[in-house]
């Protein structure tokens, strides 16, 4: 029973774009060229939304984030120019990383939180594009230095091993004892 659900719903999803497909070829929609992307990423999520797989809320979110990015950068910010574009563009396509976890939290048995590492990255790096390039440097300053955080790290480890042991001398004498 749950495989014709699946199937039914799969079925009215690749109706949906032929029509749309068709239609566009035709003429018969308006240009809407720009939302072709956004739409896919909607159908992909509704159907997991419906059959509640994760599976298909992945290449949703992915295609959403992209298509509203691309959507928004030729469309109300088309006159921002050069970089902010760009800024804007990796904002809009992290969040639609963040639509992965959301989503898959909501409507799945698992939380997909890995979906937010990379949007999590695209949206600093848009922030950082927005920023005329000063969090661009601490960006690079941290890609820089990042490894001084595993040498700290590991003298904490160091130290609180060290700490929490006793010398073997005394910890045999107690043995014995």
């Amino acid at each position: 029973m749950k495989n014709r659900k699946k199937e039914t719903i799969g079925g009215i999803f690749l109706i949906g774009i032929g029509i749309l497909v068709l239609l566009g070829q035709f003429n018969m929609l308006p240009d809407l060229g720009l939302l072709f992307l956004p739409a896919l990423g909607a159908l992909f999520l509704v159907w997991g939304i419906f059959t509640r797989e994760a599976g298909l809320m992945i290449p949703g979110g992915i295609l959403s984030g992209i298509g509203w990015g691309a959507y928004a950068i030729t469309g109300p910010w088309a006159d921002m120019g050069g970089d902010a574009e760009g800024g804007i563009f990796l904002i809009i396509f992290g969040l639609g990383f963040a639509l992965i976890t959301l989503l898959t939290g909501l409507f799945t048995e698992e939380t997909h939180w890995w979906a937010l590492i990379p949007g999590g990255i695209m949206a600093t790096i848009g922030v950082a594009i927005m920023t005329n390039g000063l969090l661009l440097n601490v960006v690079e300053v941290a890609g820089r230095y990042w490894p001084v955080t595993l040498i700290a790290l590991g003298l904490y480890v160091i130290y609180k091993a060290m700490k929490g042991q006793e010398p073997e001398e005394k910890y045999i004498e107690e043995k014995q004892a």
